[in-house]
């Protein structure tokens, strides 16, 4: 806090996942901030790093989930990880030492939450991470290792689970530095299920409610080793019964699967998909194939089955309280997963403890506490 008795606070976003768990939280100081009775002296500055600088990946967001414009755009562009990573630290640095601010708040585990939390941590302003304490136990994927590291450095963690809870306990985290809020990126889903809409192509592609899957596919095990690859498109098309498989097909899996000789019939590559129309599709779809994190988490919300094509997942919520399965990376597991989807046995799940909508007024009212009292 300073002497004027407001903080202020980096929001930092830089990938398609970030953009749906700041909303909130933006959302959540701007109504503080309103309040006639007692207005908040808590504010916020917006950072985009861009490190997902195409629009399909980042700008649709701000339009369709009522982002404002971000006050500074660190314009980091394409680059492999640590050229990223060192743009994002350079960068955000020179941000702090031209105007500091009083916290960063980070937010899931992407390669900006990483570089921003370390380069304001060396100039002592604190750490906030939402989306703490997850773990997938497996360090070959660059969003672990974003992970561990951020916690690592990490003042006051925000929570979703109670899993993530006890993986900060286990660290070394003390109890007045976790705070259980719930899911923002639920908070977004949420407040956004009567604007859902179908995307340009629903018509045309003749899809109906509960009669097509939604795929999405990016991680390094599943999508760049082209052969590999191929096998694994092949069980999709043998395991879903000739019904249309919907594929937003992320760049990096752009890549491979232009080199395939053949694909199956039934399945319908297109764009990257903005918010509202991705989750119509989900919401909508007979069942998901995925390797993301974050679709896990909405089709438990939404009561849709997934299926999870890795081997360790770090939202075991979604398996454990939801509706998604983890079934590993061999492709002849689908068949058998998709067979008991169409035999109607699949588990009904539920929904896991405070995703509720409400976690970016909790979130919002912390910082409140914690930064200006």
């Amino acid at each position: 806090m300073n002497a004027t008795g407001t903080a202020l606070v980096d929001i930092i976003a830089g990938a398609r996942p970030n953009f749906m768990k700041i909303a909130p939280i933006i959302r959540a100081i701007e109504k503080r901030q309103a309040d006639a009775a007692a207005p908040s002296g808590l504010r916020y500055r917006l950072v985009h790093t861009g490190q997902h600088y195409d629009a399909r990946m980042s700008g649709d967001f701000f339009t369709q989930l009522g982002i404002p414009e971000p006050d500074v755009n660190l314009e980091v562009g394409s680059g492999t990880q640590a050229e990223q990573t060192a743009a994002i630290m350079t960068r955000y640095e020179r941000l702090l030492l031209d105007a500091p601010s009083n916290l960063c708040l980070v937010v899931g585990d992407v390669t900006s939450t990483m570089a921003c939390a370390i380069a304001a941590q060396k100039l002592k302003v604190p750490v906030a991470h939402v989306e703490a304490g997850i773990r997938s136990g497996d360090w070959t994927m660059p969003e672990e290792i974003n992970r561990l590291v951020t916690d690592s450095i990490t003042n006051w963690f925000f929570t979703t689970s109670e899993v993530a809870n006890e993986n900060l306990r286990r660290a070394g985290a003390r109890e007045e530095q976790i705070f259980f809020v719930g899911n923002t990126m639920i908070d977004t889903l949420l407040a956004n299920l009567e604007r859902l809409r179908p995307p340009a192509f629903w018509g045309e592609a003749k899809l109906q409610a509960g009669g097509y899957f939604v795929m999405t596919l990016h991680r390094p095990a599943n999508v760049d080793d082209a052969a590999g690859f191929a096998r694994l498109i092949e069980a999709v098309g043998r395991a879903v019964r000739g019904m249309p498989v919907v594929f937003p097909v992320h760049p990096r899996t752009a890549k491979t699967l232009a080199n395939l000789p053949d694909r199956p019939p039934s399945l319908l590559t297109v764009e990257p998909q903005p918010y509202l129309e991705f989750n119509y599709l989900v919401r909508h779809a007979k069942g998901v194939i995925t390797d993301s994190g974050g679709v896990t988490e909405e089709t438990t919300v939404l009561g849709v089955p997934c299926v999870t094509l890795r081997d360790t997942t770090e939202r075991p919520e979604t398996v454990t309280v939801g509706t998604n399965e983890l079934i590993g990376t061999d492709p002849a597991a689908l068949q058998p997963a998709l067979d008991q989807l169409f035999a109607g046995q699949w588990k009904k799940g539920g929904i896991p403890p405070l995703w509720d909508g409400r976690t970016g007024e909790r979130i919002a009212q912390a910082l409140d506490r914690l930064l200006v009292g």
